[in-house]
């Protein structure tokens, strides 16, 4: 078995501990407790890694955020991978900081990187997990928010939220995306 895990985010040392790039975090993470290292290849860095027989790839798109879909979609294609084993790893607005939220697929809650997955895809039938960063901002400051680095208090739970989002993405490769997801769901509230 194998599977495309995309963590989105943006490339460039500016956006590195954004709040948008909570994907690409979560990612980084997964590949350091996998002992896997990124190198760059077509439309972004890949690391390669296996959990119980289950080959997973990692990709972090080099094409911003808004263009995700044309990395998703070109290594969907190379891999031949069905869309069930694919699962995207994104920050959400309509979340309190912290939150994770597994789902099999969904809309895309407008979230930019996500439209153009599902225009890339022609479809909203692919899995991910959401991170809560919350909307601690004012009308018309949401790009700021978004883009702007995360508190101390942030980055002191990021270490557990990855965790949190490692083994949910295991789990997914293992159990399959509804154990998955009911686990996840209900023990990352918040973390």
């Amino acid at each position: 078995m194998e599977y495309l895990v995309v963590g989105l985010g943006n490339i460039g040392a500016e956006y590195a501990s954004t709040r948008h790039n909570m994907g690409f975090m979560a990612l980084d993470a997964f590949a350091k407790a996998s002992n896997a290292v990124f190198s760059t290849k077509r439309y972004g860095d890949i690391a390669e890694t296996s959990f119980k027989g289950r080959k997973i790839t990692l990709l972090k798109p080099s094409t911003y955020m808004n263009l995700s879909g044309n990395a998703v979609r070109y290594w969907v294609n190379c891999m031949a991978l069905p869309l069930e084993n694919l699962i995207v790893v994104c920050d959400d607005l309509n979340l309190p900081f912290g939150t994770i939220r597994m789902r099999k697929s969904g809309s895309d809650g407008g979230h930019n990187g996500l439209k153009n997955i599902e225009e890339c895809l022609g479809t909203t039938e692919y899995a991910r997990i959401r991170i809560g960063i919350g909307a601690d901002f004012k009308h018309g400051e949401q790009v700021d928010f978004v883009l702007g680095a995360l508190s101390e208090e942030e980055q002191f739970q990021m270490p557990q939220i990855c965790s949190k989002i490692t083994e949910g993405i295991r789990n997914f490769t293992t159990i399959g995306p509804d154990r998955a997801m009911n686990l996840l769901n209900t023990h990352a509230k918040n973390v």
